[in-house]
Parts: C-alpha cells; sequence; structure tokens
C-alpha cells in the first residue's frame, strides 16, 4: 500500500545488475525506493550461450570469453551512462560458470579486462534471488510459494513464505543442456519420448518430487523468460493454424497464469507441428532468438507439472535479476519491505502485460520526466498566479497516479495504434487488474490516459462531472504534466537522460538533458533538435500557460558541453478556457 511519507523526502536510486547466464547476459536497470517502488529503466539482452561450450568440455573457450568480455563492455558503458555507483552495481553468474573447471579464469578475466567483480552464485543462492524477485511482481507474500526458473544449464526450484525460504534446490536441467543433448526434436517423436525419460530420471535422482510434497506449496508460479514465452504463446493462441495479435485479451481481463492444458497445447504444437520449413518460419517468428531452445523449455516445464502435480502456474515478469536489486536494496535500505507498496506492483504488471519491452521502457521514461516536473511544481511556493493553492495541495497519491497513468499511458497499442489511448482508457476501467486502488482512482488514473494525447480536457467535460471543482483542477494540472512528458519522450530523436525543472519570476523553465552521441548519425539524417518537434511541442506549451497563466521555456542541452543547446518556447498570448 502507499505510504504517507512525502515522496520529496523519498530518495529515489537507480541499481543495475548482470545476469551472466548460461544461454544469455541480461542487463537490468531499475530506479528503486525504499518504500518497495520498482521502476525498470531499461534492460538489455546478448546471446552468449555459455553453455555449448560445457556441451563438449568442461571449460568455457577462449571465443566464448571473448563474446562475454564484449557483451560486459557494452553494460558497463550503458551503466556508466545512468551514473550508477559502483556499489549499487553488482553482476551474478549462474550454471554455465560454476560448473566450468576455469571459473577462476574466467572471472579473473572479467575482472581485468572489464572491472565487474563477478559472484558466482551456489544453485541455494540463485533459487533464493529467483524468490525474492518474484515477490516485486506477485502479491504472494502470505502465501506458500513453489517458484520454479528454467534456465540454460539449471533449474531452480524454491518454496517460500513471507520472505523465508523454506526449501530451495538446483536441478542440473536446462533448455541449452537439453537441447544440446537432444537436438531440437521438432517433429521427432522418439527424441521427444528420450527427452521426457531423461528429464524424469533426474529430477527422480534428485529427490524433488518428495522433497516438494513434504513442503507442500499453495501457489506455483513461474518466473523464468521460457516459462514467459510460453504463456505468451497460450495468449496468442500458437497452438492454433492461425496465430491471433489479442488472443484472450479481448476483454481484457487475461492474467498473467498458465494452466496444464494450455500448456499441454504449445507442446504437442512444437513437438509435433512437424520439422517442415513452414513450421520452422513460424516458430524462429514467434520465439525468436529463443526457438532453438524452446521445445526443450517447453517439455521440461511439461514434465515438472506432471511430476510436482501443477494444475496451473502463475507466470512472474521479474526474477534472477530483480531479485538481486531486492537483496541490494535490503542492503543500502535499513528495514526494506519485500512487501511494500503493492497497489503499485499492480500498475507494472499491467504495463507489462500488454506492452513489450520497447513500450514499458518508453512508459517507464514519461513517468521520470512527470515526476520531475511535478517535484518542481511543488517546490514552487512563491507562483505569481491564483494557482499557488492547488500546486500546493498536491498529495504523495497525486504523483502516483501520474506515474501510474505514465506507465500505462500506451498500453492500448496492443489492440490498434489508431486510437490507442481510448483503448489504454477502457483496459484500465474494465479489466481489474489494478489493486489496492478505489474505483475513484482507477477513474482518474485510466481518464489521464485517454486525454494524454487528442484534445485538451475542458473543465465542464462529460467524463469530469462527477468530480468535484478542485478535483477538475488538479486533474487538468496533471493531464498538462502528462502530455507535455509524452511530446518529450516520444520524440526519440532527443534521446532523453533526464529533465531538470525551475521556476523565477519571469515564469517556468524546463531543462532537457540528452545523451551526448560517441558515433555520427547515419548518411542524410539530420541532427536531432527540439526544433524537430516543434509543432508538437507548442501546443503542449500553451496547454500548459493556459493551466498555469506563465510561460514555459525548453531548452535542450546534452550531457556533452561541446554540443550546442536548443530552445523552444511558446511565445503566443494564453487564452482562457
Amino acid at each position: 500500500m502507499a505510504t504517507n511519507t512525502s515522496y520529496m523526502q523519498i530518495p529515489q536510486t537507480l541499481f543495475a545488475s548482470i545476469d551472466m547466464g548460461t544461454s544469455s547476459f541480461k542487463l537490468l536497470i531499475i530506479r528503486a525506493y525504499p518504500n518497495g517502488k520498482f521502476l525498470t529503466i531499461d534492460t538489455l539482452k546478448q546471446p552468449v550461450i555459455l553453455g555449448r561450450d560445457l556441451s563438449s568440455s568442461c571449460s568455457i573457450s577462449t571465443q566464448s570469453q571473448a563474446r562475454s568480455v564484449e557483451s560486459l563492455l557494452m553494460f558497463r558503458d550503458i551503466i556508466q551512462s545512468h551514473n550508477i555507483s559502483r556499489d549499487h552495481t553488482r553482476a551474478v553468474a549462474t550454471a554455465a560458470v560454476r560448473a566450468a573447471e576455469n571459473k577462476d579464469e574466467f572471472v579473473e578475466c572479467v575482472r581485468e579486462k572489464v572491472g565487474f567483480e563477478v559472484d558466482v552464485l551456489t544453485g541455494e543462492q540463485e533459487a533464493k534471488f529467483v524468490y525474492m524477485g518474484v515477490l516485486q511482481f506477485l502479491p504472494v507474500f502470505d502465501r506458500l510459494v513453489l517458484s520454479v526458473d528454467i534456465g540454460g544449464g539449471s533449474t531452480e526450484f524454491v518454496i517460500g513464505k513471507r520472505g523465508k525460504v523454506v526449501f530451495c534446490e538446483s536441478v542440473n536441467l536446462g533448455h541449452v543442456s537439453l537441447s544440446e543433448k537432444f537436438g531440437t526434436c521438432s517433429g521427432n517423436f522418439e527424441e521427444v519420448l528420450k527427452m521426457r525419460e531423461y528429464v524424469r530420471m533426474v529430477i527422480l535422482e534428485f529427490g524433488l518430487v518428495e522433497k516438494v510434497k513434504e513442503s507442500g506449496f499453495e501457489v506455483a508460479v513461474g518466473s523464468s523468460g521460457t516459462i514467459r514465452a510460453i504463456e505468451k504463446a497460450v495468449v496468442s493462441g500458437y497452438d492454433r493454424d492461425f496465430v491471433d495479435n489479442v488472443g484472450d485479451f479481448g476483454g481484457c481481463k487475461r492474467d498473467w497464469r498458465l494452466s496444464r492444458g494450455e500448456l499441454k497445447g504449445i507442446v504437442e504444437r512444437l513437438c509435433c507441428g512437424g520439422d517442415g520449413e513452414v513450421e520452422r518460419v513460424r516458430r524462429e517468428r514467434f520465439f525468436k532468438r529463443r526457438s532453438e531452445f524452446i521445445v526443450a523449455g517447453a517439455v521440461l516445464l511439461d514434465e515438472i507439472f506432471e511430476l510436482l502435480g501443477i494444475e496451473e502456474m502463475e507466470v512472474s515478469g521479474y526474477g534472477l535479476g530483480e531479485g538481486v536489486v531486492a537483496d541490494s536494496l535490503a542492503k543500502v535500505f535499513d528495514g526494506y519491505d519485500l512487501n511494500a507498496n503493492a497497489r503499485w506492483r499492480s500498475v507494472v504488471r499491467l504495463a507489462m502485460r500488454f506492452n513489450n519491452k520497447k513500450r514499458v521502457k518508453a512508459g517507464a521514461q514519461c513517468a521520470s520526466i512527470a515526476k520531475d516536473i511535478f517535484e518542481g511544481l511543488r517546490k514552487c511556493d512563491k507562483l505569481y498566479n491564483n494557482q499557488v493553492k492547488l500546486i500546493a495541495s498536491f498529495e504523495d497519491k497525486d504523483l502516483e497516479y501520474l506515474e501510474a497513468a505514465c506507465l500505462l499511458h500506451n498500453i492500448g497499442h496492443f489492440t490498434s495504434k489508431k486510437g490507442y489511448h481510448k483503448q489504454s482508457c477502457h483496459i484500465i476501467m474494465n479489466g481489474d487488474h489494478l489493486y489496492g486502488y478505489s474505483t475513484d482512482e482507477i477513474k482518474l488514473i485510466a481518464l489521464l490516459t485517454r486525454f494524454h494525447r487528442k484534445k485538451f480536457p475542458r473543465s465542464h467535460h462529460a467524463f469530469l462531472e462527477e468530480f468535484p471543482e478542485q478535483a477538475k483542477q488538479k486533474f487538468r494540472v496533471l493531464c498538462a504534466i502528462v502530455r507535455l512528458s509524452v511530446i518529450l519522450q516520444q520524440n526519440d530523436c532527443v534521446n532523453l537522460r533526464g529533465v531538470d525543472f525551475f521556476h523565477s519570476y519571469e515564469g517556468f523553465k524546463l531543462q532537457v538533458i540528452k545523451e551526448a552521441r560517441d558515433q555520427p548519425y547515419l548518411p542524410g539524417s539530420s541532427q536531432p533538435t527540439l526544433d524537430n518537434i516543434e509543432a508538437e511541442l507548442e501546443k503542449e506549451l500553451e496547454h500548459f500557460k493556459k493551466i498555469f497563466k506563465q510561460e514555459l521555456l525548453v531548452v535542450g542541452s546534452s550531457s556533452s558541453s561541446n554540443d550546442r543547446k536548443d530552445k523552444f518556447t511558446c511565445e503566443r498570448d494564453a487564452d482562457h478556457l
């Protein structure tokens, strides 16, 4: 639940985690707060595939070490561009590195060439972090949870409740190692049977079934990319001949879960759909880089369902990387609560449910811009107009509504680009996705997404009839902030790194800090400036001026001191609405 502590007093800070997995390396950058609020700022994935080395030898090859260093140098540059401190950066390695005979040599190579101290996790540590990541996404803190994370070289099983691990086990089964052993198996019934028999044998040898039954569990959760890809395949109707872009989302109520019957439908299509060119292209188009290993991952998950008696599995959008950040938060912020801010997590789940990674990142950047503007306004205690009393009444929950609307403003793109703002509003109002918010709060967030583009709402608009007069005024202020934030974010050419908001007797000033570019622009392209978005920005500056009765000057400056500054300001007179 939201806290009463002022956001102005809560330090926001950036954390970075690097998951050096068997199949890929993943970078995660999160803006986190001690009140439990997570906001993913950036993600990057590189297909290093260390597992291939271990299938033929017990060491990581020189070529794989070179690929690893290249990927990690790229990650380091991104981390440095966000000014994230070394204390808030953590690199962890999992199954492939811990199984390698030359792991010490590999870790030292990374330390010397990249500067990262790599923490090679035990299977138990990896399982614990997976569970912590799940708790940052799903409202399962008070339940006995079985979490399953299928990686490239191993699968982690952990049972926990209220943040405490009851049981954990790392089993040497992964989608990369199984694919290397049995091939893709698509259309090959005998190889699929051999893979199933092998998976059962390994799980039974670990005594996993008995151990899980002894501990018991109330809910099963899957947290890996493989499980998320299979759940997405269910939603999109991959097991049918015609793949639907909307699937069960038509009623806006599809939750993050996967049933045994749905899983079997996907496994059957993957294993028995044929090994012809058409099916191969179809699989690659849908699963992309994961297509090479998806059959093994799906068969492994199917056997886990059968052996552990799982009928339905909830799916987490967070996993190991977020768990590593949560562990870092617990060390940085004394008394950090793993179960804090449950309702904000429902906003994040909704954004991730209907958006791809690119749009989630765009929404997060939009929310960051809006937050800076909002807090800048709250610091303006000497405004020279009658809005000062209204701005002084801004509360922490108003910022939460603002950030939620920014994070969700583009979810309507899932169905259609045309009129997507109306669809975003419809999903929020009718999907039962937001938990812990009242009906009025949900309506406010939905309307902010509805009016983030097109016509600016008048105070007597039909949608606002039920709002008290002060609430109407506040809504239009928040709406002006959302609209301005969206315009600045949507124009990728600006390459926003952050904003600063100021006020003086002359009016407001918004300084847009752009990312410095080390590489030249493509031939025929013009250097991006704020002038390129002049027409769109002008309209929003006029709306802003009408609301606040003062001019807003937008100034662009690069993070490189040598780059020139660009500026644009609306100079036309404001008319009263």
